[in-house]
């Protein structure tokens, strides 16, 4: 073992060095309790004993000069617990003892104790460019005892060290202790670390922890730092506690992106980056599938202008059987304002609107929080039975949602029935209406086209039937990119055109395996912030439990699948306010 005494360096590099040494010694001086010492310093020799433990020193652990021994200030700091430490601001290197303040100015060649200038050289001095400092140190500011003993050509100590006092500021606060230990002596690699943490506060103030080295899994043999300090209540810092963790030359997982694959729970986040993307996961084959539509149902899509910046018809077209009524807009005036789905008879007869499933929110200023409650509480499949009966020629509100705010969103979806024609017509209106509501379509015109999605479109589920029972390389499925998986045409009534439905949202996906083989499924976004919902197997999985999926950063472990399965249904809906295209990866576990 070797050990270094103080030299005149930079500032910084004292800095570093006594970093190290503190690291290193705070190992060494766990115990509360202390014991008398042995302490030998061989002259004219780098070579010391503590103990009997051996240490190398880069300089002779003990020096005659005249009727004068010098020791190495800086091992003896480590191996008796006092403090020792760089001041930048005067260049001094300051030592702190129970008898003495001592600082010591090599470069103007002073000694100060307790404030008083004293000579240099009787004091200190430099050997090989590190500091030694007088054997009457030993005793006067140490209270350590020491002779020469003549036979082994060495100095000897004797020093018991002071018990390190926890209670010493002002307010009588105790300092905590930091201290942890590992679950077994021995890991391999890649597999994980189980850290107890032992760590008191004498006090009972609650602790605050900051480590360093405590990785959750290890990947080279060998002895690994791991360090500790706490923090109390009131501020106060432990002492550094460190211990090594014993790393054997075995393997349990080859890399860290392995040992998530196989054993974190779904929900878990993933940091990713470029090099990690492209060696495994944007490069893959897309899984085949076995694409059906389902066209009972036409889809109603109310997103442009997706910013209101005047009232009037957002969209408005009508619906005879089944359909799905999906409106995703912003409030972007300075006013307050009401959505609206309003419903008219123009037909001789009544006309009853059932609605059977939903899925609705709050108006919130977060687009990706709107988008992704409204895909759960629809997607939840909460059984509906809900009716409206509009009387012949009348139109009436079938939802009116609460008021929004300027900056707030909305996001609505809805599946209804009619037993005959009904106009939808998707509405922003005054806050606050006392006019009849037969007369509400006729009162607004029809707003301008921004760009986003707006129209009537033939579908709104598809299913997707793969075989994950035997692949053996990592695949995909893609969602909203427009060549894997189309973006479906329809017409808009109001521009007399065709559109195309850009990420088909509104749209239900559900997909299906039968004998899924073992597998963990991931969710990599790859156009932009992700925020939504899944289900598997009827269970709900949020994609990301909170906050977003950053894209190209983070990949989310979705589910896993033990290989015993008779089948995998998957359930998704693009959330409003989700950017697409993003991949869905299966990735085989063997």
């Amino acid at each position: 073992m070797r050990t270094r005494n103080w030299k005149t360096v930079t500032p910084w590099v004292l800095v570093g060095v006594l970093l190290v040494l503190y690291l290193v010694s705070t190992q060494a001086s766990a115990g509360v309790a202390t014991t008398t010492m042995s302490i030998y310093l061989n002259e004219d020799q780098p070579v010391a004993a503590v103990d009997g433990q051996k240490f190398d020193l880069d300089t002779p652990a003990a020096v005659k000069d005249g009727n004068r021994w010098f020791v190495p200030l800086m091992f003896l700091s480590q191996q008796m617990g006092f403090e020792v430490k760089y001041n930048a601001s005067t260049n001094r290197v300051e030592v702190g003892t129970s008898r003495a303040k001592l600082e010591v100015d090599s470069a103007n060649k002073v000694v100060y104790v307790n404030g008083v200038a004293s000579p240099y050289d009787p004091m200190a001095k430099l050997v090989n460019e590190r500091l030694m400092v007088a054997d009457s140190w030993l005793y006067d500011f140490l209270g350590a005892k020491y002779t020469y003993n003549t036979a082994e050509k060495r100095l000897e100590i004797t020093y018991v060290k002071r018990p390190p006092a926890l209670t010493n500021d002002a307010n009588s606060n105790s300092k905590p202790v930091a201290r942890f230990t590992f679950a077994k002596p021995v890991y391999k690699m890649g597999e994980a670390v189980k850290y107890i943490d032992l760590s008191y506060d004498p006090d009972a103030e609650g602790l605050s922890y900051t480590w360093t080295g405590n990785q959750e899994a290890f990947y080279k043999p060998g002895k690994h730092l791991v360090t500790l300090k706490v923090t109390d209540g009131k501020g106060r810092v432990s002492d550094t506690y460190s211990r090594y963790i014993e790393i054997e030359n075995k393997t349990m997982y080859n890399t860290e992106i392995d040992r998530l694959l196989y054993t974190t729970p779904p929900g878990t986040i993933i940091k990713t980056d470029w090099p990690l993307l492209y060696a495994r996961f944007l490069e893959i084959p897309e899984l085949p599938k076995k694409v059906t539509e389902d066209r009972s149902r036409t889809l109603l899509m109310s997103d442009a202008p997706e910013t209101i910046v005047e009232k009037g018809i957002l969209y408005q077209d009508t619906v005879n059987g089944k359909a799905r009524l999906y409106g995703s807009h912003m409030n972007g005036m300075n006013e307050k304002l009401q959505f609206v789905i309003m419903a008219t008879n123009s037909t001789n007869k009544p006309v009853t609107i059932r609605t059977t499933n939903k899925g609705e929110v709050y108006p919130s200023i977060y687009a990706h929080l709107i988008g992704h409650q409204a895909s759960v509480e629809f997607l939840l499949g909460d059984r509906y039975d809900e009716k409206l009966t509009i009387p012949p020629g009348e139109t009436r509100a079938y939802i009116q949602m609460p008021d929004f705010q300027p900056g707030q969103g909305v996001n609505v979806f809805y599946d209804v029935e009619t037993d005959g024609p009904i106009k939808f017509s998707f509405m922003a209106m005054d806050a606050v209406i006392e006019t009849p509501t037969s007369l509400y379509p006729s009162l607004y015109k029809p707003l301008p086209f921004d760009g986003h999605v707006r129209g009537t479109f033939p579908v709104s589920e598809k299913r997707w039937d793969i075989d994950a029972s035997s692949f053996k390389k990592p695949s995909r499925l893609v969602f909203g990119d427009n060549k894997s998986d189309p973006f479906q045409p329809g017409y808009d009534v109001f521009r007399q055109q065709q559109v195309f439905e850009d990420g088909n949202y509104g749209v239900v996906y559900k997909i299906h395996a039968d004998k899924p083989r073992k597998m963990a499924i991931l969710l990599l976004a790859r156009g932009g912030a992700f925020k939504g919902p899944f289900k598997f197997n009827g269970e709900f999985v949020l994609a990301p439990p909170s906050g977003v999926i950053v894209a190209f950063e983070q990949m989310q472990v979705l589910y896993r699948t033990t290989g015993n399965e008779p089948s995998l249904d998957i359930e998704f809906t693009p959330p409003a306010g989700s950017a697409f295209p993003m991949d869905l990866i299966f990735y085989p576990l063997d």
